[in-house]
Formats: structure tokens, C-alpha cells, sequence
């Protein structure tokens, strides 16, 4: 029997906002630590003995994010890119199919990449027990153990016990108001992580009993994906044909095979700010504060910055998240609502909601520093063996000037070093390309000038991440 993980590592994260954003989620945050949550999920699922190289699920946006971290965290995995997104419903059942490809008999661990376990052997040990339970045809499900009535989370409540640690599920309900979750709490009931352990022939048979169109669309999108660089992409024609739903509406409501196994491993979604408070170092009078913060006269708060100094005064019970272009300050109790922030500045149409000042790229990443009516001043790094794209602008030119490192440049058929100090003029209209030859970071400030500077007037000739 083989046990493959596979990770979920799709999710906006939008009440997570301003430091977790569409274009950089809350996954890939270094919310505790120097790792992000999907790191931290990642290596502990790859170095478990017991297990096989784990399955990445993602889509096109976070595929050089994933690649990237998965190089940081020393993990080796297959990171299958969905063309559209389709919830959780279709995401398993390709999880299901690649994993009956490895082995008929290969039993999967589903886990999302942004929630954290505090015992990490204790997760480890729990997977394994639900293993063998999944191996004799049930669809276990983690159920953690309640510290308080929670809100925010449904619950299982177990029926009978059936061996290996398992019990059926006696019903899953829906997050209840506070009295009704004192209720489950004092009554047994467990929190529904989210997070399942099955046999893939046994979900294979599931959906397709329950969803045949999810079946027949998924292994087909399978069946027809293809190899681009490192990522295998599911077909997106197949694909996109699969219904769009939730593993729980599409199976865990309707199957008889349900099973849970209670845990307690310190679990959290982390599904708010009021969540990373409680996860984090707190000083004695309650007081969380990462980066160049201090709070004064205030107690249980959640101070949070990326370099702009922020002080508290006198507030308690508060979460203050301070960015380079936005700033987040909420009652704790609210914090929830964040979602609704982010919605309405996608009304709006504000970028805040989307992009950080920090763009990322699979050769390193662009900061804007300064904008003005016909100027755009940008700050890019590019790392060693990094290639930007050959490219052309139709509105725009460009002066870099490199502060580290060596660039190579490319104007139309000219190739030239620009060293420390030194700077180049790219006109309108040149073809041309920025590659960082050397062994550290390449730094360098761009000075934008044109009618139009939007990302969108950038036509990619030739690129070796196949985004042209």
C-alpha cells in the first residue's frame, strides 16, 4: 500500500488581506516562522517515512510560487496545475486518478496548505491510523478535538466505533451559533477539518456514483494533460466540463463510507487574524507584534508590519496589519469581515485587492516605488540564472541602472554587460531582454517614461517559463 500526500494549494485567502493577497495568498505567507504554512505542510508530508513524493494541486498563477518554495523547503513533488478553478470536489477526484496511476492499491492524504498543525508527529501518527482505516474502503475525515464552542468551524459528530481508531459519522453539521457549539462541545462533537484520508479506488467509486459527470471529466482531463516545464497540466477543455463543487456536497453528504478519527495536534485554518494572534508569541499582556511595531497601554492585540513603523496607543482587543500600500485596523471580534473589505475594493476595481506593491516573478520580483502621470519608477531583482522575458513596449521606454550584481542586456542584436554603477537606455519599440549571468541577486532601479505604463503593454517574443 502506498500512501501519497496530496496538497491543496489553491485558496484566495482573502480574509487574510492586506498581507495575503489573489496574486500572493496566505499560503505562501511566512505567517509563523521563516516558512510559509504550504512549506511547513509540504516538508512534513515529504520527509514522513510512510509516505510517497507528495502531489502539489494548483493552477497557473501560483505555479512558480509553488515550484519556488517546494526548492526552499528541499521538497521534491508533482505539482499538477488546474486550467480553471473547480473547488475541491474535482481537485480530489485527480488526486484520485494520478494516484491509482502510481498504484491501484495507493491510499491519499488530503491536506490544505494553508492551516497549521502545532504537533507535527502527532499529525503524522494520525495520518497513519486513518490509513488503515481508509485501506479497508473508508473516507476518513481528521476531527479535531474542540479547545472552545468555535463559530467558525463545523462539526462531526461520531456515531459508533469501527476499529482503528475510527468512528462512523454519526452526521456533519453545518458552523453553529455560539450556544449551539457550547452544546457540541459538552455533547463530543469534533471540528470538521477538512483534511481526508481514502483509498483512491474508494473515492474513484464515489464520485463516480454520486457525480459521474465529475468522474468521467476529471479522468479525462488527466488522461489528456500535458507536460509544461516541471508541471503536468490537466486538460483544460476536459476539465472545465467537471461541476463545480465542494468534496463534501459532491460525496462526504451522501457516502456510507464516512469515517472520522478524533485528533489532537494543535489544528487551525487559520481562517482570520484573530486566529494568527492566537498561534503567535505573545507578550505578558497578550500582545502579538511582528516587524517594527510596538503597542502602548493596549493588550490582546495583533500588531503586524513589513518595515513602516506602527504604534498602538491605548486600543485593546485590535488588529493592526500595515503593508507598504494599505493599511488593516479591525476589532478582533471582526475579523472576519476582512472578506467583505476585499470585495469591496474589487467593486471598486483597486488593485490593493489583488497585487501587493511586490510582484513576484519566476525569475525574482519588481516593486513599484513611485508612480507619476508619464513616469513609473520600479525596483527589480533577478535572480542568479534568472531570464526576464525578450520583450518589446509600444508606449514605453526604459533606464536601468544595476546597484548589485551584473546584467546581461539584450537590445535588438547588441548583448552587453552592465556592471555596479553603470546604467543603459532601452527606446521604445527594442526588442529586448534582462538576465542575471552572475552567482548573487541582480538589483536594479528602472525609470519608466511613456504614454501608457501598464503591465499590459509588454509583448513577449521568446520567454523560457512558456508564457509568451
Amino acid at each position: 500500500m502506498t500512501i501519497i500526500p496530496v496538497i491543496m494549494c489553491g485558496g484566495a485567502g482573502t480574509r487574510m488581506w492586506p498581507e495575503s493577497r489573489e496574486s500572493f495568498p496566505k499560503q505562501f505567507l511566512r505567517l509563523f516562522g521563516d516558512q510559509s504554512t504550504f512549506q511547513t505542510v509540504a516538508k512534513v508530508l515529504a520527509e514522513a517515512a510512510a509516505f510517497d513524493r507528495p502531489i502539489v494541486i494548483t493552477n497557473h498563477a501560483y505555479r512558480f510560487l509553488v515550484a519556488e518554495q517546494l526548492a526552499q523547503a528541499g521538497v521534491l513533488a508533482e505539482v499538477v496545475l488546474e486550467p480553471v478553478r473547480r473547488d475541491s470536489g474535482p481537485a480530489i477526484a485527480v488526486a484520485a486518478e494520478l494516484a491509482l496511476a502510481r498504484d491501484p492499491e495507493a491510499v491519499v492524504i488530503v491536506m490544505a496548505a494553508d492551516h497549521v498543525v502545532e504537533d507535527t508527529a502527532g499529525l503524522v501518527a494520525k495520518c497513519e491510523e486513518a490509513a488503515r482505516a481508509a485501506a479497508k474502503g473508508r473516507i476518513v475525515t481528521l476531527g479535531i478535538q474542540p479547545t472552545h464552542p468555535e463559530t467558525g468551524y463545523g462539526y462531526i459528530r461520531p456515531g459508533a466505533e469501527i476499529g482503528d481508531g475510527a468512528f462512523e459519522v454519526a452526521a456533519f453539521v453545518e458552523k453553529p451559533d455560539v450556544e449551539t457549539a457550547k452544546k457540541y462541545v459538552e455533547q463530543g462533537y469534533l471540528w470538521n477539518s477538512g483534511n481526508f484520508v481514502f483509498a483512491a479506488a474508494t473515492m474513484r467509486d464515489e464520485i463516480a456514483a454520486f457525480e459521474p459527470k465529475m468522474a468521467s471529466a476529471c479522468a479525462a482531463a488527466v488522461k489528456q494533460a500535458k507536460r509544461d516545464l516541471q508541471f503536468l497540466v490537466l486538460d483544460e477543455a476536459a476539465f472545465e466540463a467537471a461541476p463545480k463543487k465542494s468534496i463534501d456536497y459532491a460525496v462526504m453528504e451522501h457516502t456510507k463510507r464516512a469515517a472520522v478519527i478524533p485528533a489532537d495536534i494543535g489544528w487551525s485554518d487559520v481562517g482570520a487574524w484573530s486566529a494568527v494572534r492566537s498561534l503567535s508569541k505573545q507578550d505578558a499582556h497578550g500582545n502579538a507584534v511582528r516587524g517594527d511595531a510596538f503597542v502602548f497601554d493596549g493588550s490582546n492585540c495583533l500588531v503586524r508590519t513589513d518595515g513602516l513603523l506602527t504604534a498602538v496607543v491605548g486600543l485593546s482587543d485590535v488588529i493592526v496589519i500595515t503593508t507598504q500600500d494599505a493599511v488593516l485596523v479591525a476589532h478582533a471580534d471582526a475579523a472576519p469581515r476582512v472578506k467583505d473589505v476585499v470585495e469591496t475594493l474589487k467593486q471598486l476595481k483597486r488593485p490593493e485587492a489583488q497585487e501587493h506593491k511586490r510582484v513576484y516573478r519566476p525569475w525574482g520580483y519588481y516593486q513599484s516605488i513611485d508612480t507619476g502621470g508619464r513616469y513609473q519608477v520600479k525596483r527589480i531583482v533577478v535572480n542568479p540564472a534568472g531570464r526576464l522575458s525578450l520583450q518589446k513596449h509600444y508606449h514605453r521606454a526604459e533606464h536601468w541602472v544595476v546597484v548589485r550584481g551584473t546584467a546581461e542586456v539584450t537590445i535588438d542584436e547588441t548583448v552587453r554587460m552592465v556592471h555596479e554603477n553603470e546604467s543603459i537606455y532601452l527606446p521604445i519599440g527594442c526588442t529586448h531582454r534582462l538576465t542575471n549571468p552572475g552567482k548573487i541577486d541582480l538589483e536594479l532601479i528602472e525609470v519608466q517614461t511613456g504614454s501608457y505604463l501598464g503591465e499590459d503593454d509588454i509583448i513577449r517574443v521568446e520567454d523560457v517559463y512558456n508564457r509568451s
